[in-house]
């Protein structure tokens, strides 16, 4: 059933942030009217075009009016803080707790306690001064409220984080090797020696032309390398599971119903 939110402001900056908050919130511009109160007291509704038209023929009085219908006391009193009020919000709601949303939007945007206000200009009813900050009215049956049960739900679950982790890095070093070697060379001398002796017959058959070598051998260092693998690393993972409560809290809404008993009339004894 759909219903309609009014809300007061006395800046025109804080109706706009409440429109841009109920937007936000979900509404749509279409289904919400700001109220310029202008200096003959009668209500332009600022549309989503940004035009300007009168809301109501009658001005802001019969535009309440026509809200409470039966109720004059409320309208009266909704109007007579509305003709000092810079501005009015009106919201178009399809249902109760979409209204309630969007008076809890109103109300902290900063809108006008109606009650205070009233009672502050002095202005008072015979049965007092009723009301919120904010004025709800339902379209078809305004004997009636309510309050909606709202109750949270909590989902526990768990995901997957990265918490560390091992690198391993290779690189190369190179280490000097040192070793001591005894390395051996040959040379050949020649001596000569100087005789005086009468020729032999061997010497006579080594009369002739000879060549005679003899080759010179020298040891040097001989380097070879040859890589062996001493040692592996290897990277394996280790799970552990444990235990763990998750405590929370969620929050619902629990209505108290209390029975008023009125005043009884006692009958006079003639």
């Amino acid at each position: 059933m759909s219903q309609t939110v009014i809300a007061l402001f006395d800046k025109s900056s804080e109706a706009q942030n409440a429109v841009e908050k109920l937007v936000n919130n979900g509404f749509l511009r279409d289904n919400i009217n700001i109220s310029l109160n202008t200096t003959d007291n009668m209500a332009a509704t600022r549309t989503t075009d940004s035009e300007y038209t009168d809301t109501n023929e009658k001005g802001i009085g019969g535009f309440f009016r026509s809200l409470f219908r039966e109720d004059d006391d409320e309208a009266d009193k909704y109007t007579r803080v509305a003709e000092r009020a810079n501005s009015v919000v009106t919201v178009y709601a399809a249902t109760a707790e979409d209204a309630q949303r969007a008076a809890n939007i109103l109300d902290s945007s900063g809108a006008i306690d109606v009650n205070e206000k009233a009672t502050e200009y002095g202005y008072t009813t015979n049965r007092g001064i009723t009301g919120k900050d904010t004025m709800s009215s339902r379209s078809g049956d305004e004997s009636s409220t309510s309050i909606p049960i709202v109750e949270e739900n909590v989902q526990i679950g768990k995901r997957e984080v990265e918490t560390g982790g091992v690198r391993v890095r290779s690189r190369i070093i190179e280490t000097p090797v040192e070793e001591n070697l005894r390395l051996r060379e040959e040379y050949v001398r020649v001596e000569r020696t100087p005789v005086d002796r009468p020729a032999t017959e061997a010497d006579l058959q080594n009369f002739q032309e000879r060549e005679i070598e003899m080759t010179e051998h020298a040891e040097v260092p001989v380097v070879n390398k040859e890589a062996r693998v001493v040692e592996e690393v290897n990277l394996n993972k280790e799970v552990e599971e444990r235990d763990e409560t998750i405590k929370e809290t969620v929050r619902k809404t629990e209505v108290d119903v209390e029975n008023i008993e009125g005043k009884k009339k006692r009958n006079k004894m003639k």
